[in-house]
This record gives C-alpha cells, sequence and structure tokens, in this order.
C-alpha cells in the first residue's frame, strides 16, 4: 500500500466514524499536528504509533506498515489554488525574507529545522473575529566553517 492508498483508507474511517484530527490525537496522546501530517502521508510513525492509529481507526496491518514507511516529501512547485494553502504560501512570500534576517540576527548564519519540529494551532477568541494562532518551534541549525 502506498502512502497516498493508506490516507485515502485513514480519512475514510475518519469521516464515517465522525471524529476529528483533535479527537483521534486527545485519544492517542498525540499532536494533532503531527498526527495529522502522518496520516496524509508526510511523516512516518513508529511501530507503536501505527499500531495505535490503525487500531483506533479499525484498519489493518497494510495501512500501519505504510504509516511506517519513510515518505518521499515532495510537493507540487507551483502557486497552491486552496485558499488556505494559498495564504500560508504567500505569508512565506511576503515574510519569507523577513523572517531569515530577524532569525539569522538573533541566532547568526543558519536555519530552523523541520525535522526536530513542532507545531501547534490554537483558536484565539475575538469579539472582531477569531484568530488562527500558528506556533512553529524549530531547533536552531548553525552553518559550520570547516
Amino acid at each position: 500500500m502506498n502512502k497516498q492508498s493508506m490516507t485515502d483508507a485513514i480519512v475514510t474511517a475518519k469521516v464515517a466514524k465522525g471524529l476529528t484530527w483533535e479527537k483521534i490525537a486527545d485519544a492517542l496522546g498525540l499532536s494533532p499536528v503531527w498526527l495529522t501530517s502522518a496520516c496524509l502521508g508526510m511523516n512516518s510513525a513508529s511501530k507503536e504509533q501505527a499500531a495505535a492509529i490503525t487500531q483506533y481507526l479499525g484498519l489493518d496491518t497494510e495501512v500501519a506498515a505504510a504509516l511506517e514507511a519513510y515518505p518521499t516529501k515532495e510537493w507540487d512547485k507551483i502557486v497552491p489554488q486552496d485558499p488556505l494553502i494559498y495564504r500560508l504560501y504567500e505569508i512565506i512570500g511576503v515574510y519569507g525574507p523577513t523572517l531569515k534576517e530577524v532569525i539569522q540576527e538573533k541566532f547568526g548564519d543558519g536555519i530552523m529545522s523541520a525535522i526536530d519540529f513542532s507545531m501547534e494551532v490554537e483558536k484565539e477568541e475575538n469579539p472582531k473575529g477569531d484568530r488562527v494562532v500558528v506556533t512553529m518551534n524549530g531547533k536552531f541549525l548553525g552553518y559550520k566553517s570547516w
């Protein structure tokens, strides 16, 4: 089973059971962002995590094996059309160079890891319209000289 077939099976089971990513993550003691990413094929799960996810959703060992498989992380190189994803793309397009400058002023020449990384998505209620709060936390990896 490939990652796309795995994702299709997981999403079908999730919808059929009336679950949310948050509910599944809470039940399994996992981060909802990480769980969603793994179930959408962009991260691999440990044997224990894959077994817990598939058992919770009532899926078979083929799905568990696909969850454990290392993903190939690639995406279209065109501007996304989905409005939410496009806005995130736009944020990086507009603020990416600014974030790079600010991070490098504070830390030096390097990058923020997307491997030693966590992300949280919260809802902040606001009378002028609810706010989306995205917190990214990545280890700084300085470039070394030799």
